[in-house]
């Protein structure tokens, strides 16, 4: 029998804007591995039928997976792993075989929190002193882990609903981290005393923030020195973006942190650890219009 041909995809709702297929494409050419990586469009209510299918298939090797399925998906895997376990959500599955059964095992990770990490690392920033998440949902957690990788011992959070932070906030105390909590309204102040933010929100969300940050006096003291990383990447660049960029800081794309995730992806679905080797991550960001990291 011949061996059937490693396979992959992006799972999520909805699925056509995602930039998955072409970061694992580029990513596997480079590195000679044939590897086929489709996308499928899923919402929570289909997902027993289709993790029954792909476990009853040959030739898987992994999952990312998108909203709205990183929580809902950790009840049809048999393992979680990581950052995964901690923080009760995944975006990456993968299918192992438990020693000499052929019983298969699906494990989640989440490299979304490698992701923000790697994307500051890259930034000249080693530690976060002053860290502000915006927003408190899915992505807030990973944000969490992230600042607490980077060494905080804090964190502020800008919420439009501070009462339903609670997800986030029960995080960053089991990290360690001591929590402050805002309204987003207001919030251009403490933007302005951090070193280190990552914006949440989907697109436009942040609109109304960054009309605030900009509508500050144009003294010497009205600047920003942080770093701003806006998951929102489409459109780019976001108002918030602009308006901090405006301020002196340094911007993110939101696709930096997607490059950085599908990289640690590529490393479980092939245990390839060369992926990570810059002349991999370059393709990959010029598979999505990203300046090169060589450059």
């Amino acid at each position: 029998m011949t061996a059937a041909r490693r396979r992959a995809a992006v799972l999520g709702h909805p699925i056509g804007h995602s930039r998955s297929p072409a970061l694992h494409a580029a990513a596997y050419a480079v590195l000679g591995e044939d590897i086929e990586y489709g996308a499928f469009d899923l919402v929570p209510e289909q997902l027993g039928d289709f993790v029954a299918r792909v476990r009853s298939e040959r030739g898987w090797c992994g999952l990312s997976v998108t909203m709205p399925l990183k929580s809902s998906f950790v009840h049809y895997v048999d393992a979680l792993s990581g950052h995964a376990l901690t923080l009760g959500a995944l975006n990456t599955v993968t299918f192992e075989h438990a020693g000499p059964s052929p019983d298969l095992r699906l494990v989640g990770h989440n490299t979304d929190v490698a992701g923000i990490v790697e994307a500051f690392r890259h930034a000249g920033v080693v530690r976060a002193h002053r860290p502000v998440v915006v927003g408190s949902g899915n992505t807030a957690l990973a944000a969490v882990a992230a600042i607490a990788d980077l060494g905080a011992d804090s964190v502020l959070f800008l919420v439009r609903s501070p009462e339903r932070t609670g997800e986030a906030v029960d995080l960053a105390a089991r990290l360690g981290l001591a929590v402050r909590i805002e309204g987003i309204d207001g919030g251009a102040a403490a933007l302005r005393a951090a070193d280190v933010v990552v914006s949440t929100l989907p697109p436009r969300a942040a609109d109304t923030l960054a009309g605030e940050l900009s509508a500050r006096g144009v003294g010497t003291d009205d600047g920003v020195q942080g770093v701003l990383l806006d998951v929102a990447y489409d459109p780019w660049p976001t108002q918030l973006g602009l308006a901090w960029e405006a301020r002196g800081g340094s911007v993110l794309h939101g696709l930096e942190m997607l490059v950085y995730q599908a990289v640690e992806q590529i490393v479980l679905f092939t245990g390839r650890q060369d992926a990570r080797q810059l002349d991999v991550i370059d393709v990959m960001c010029n598979s999505v219009g990203l300046p090169q990291r060589t450059r």
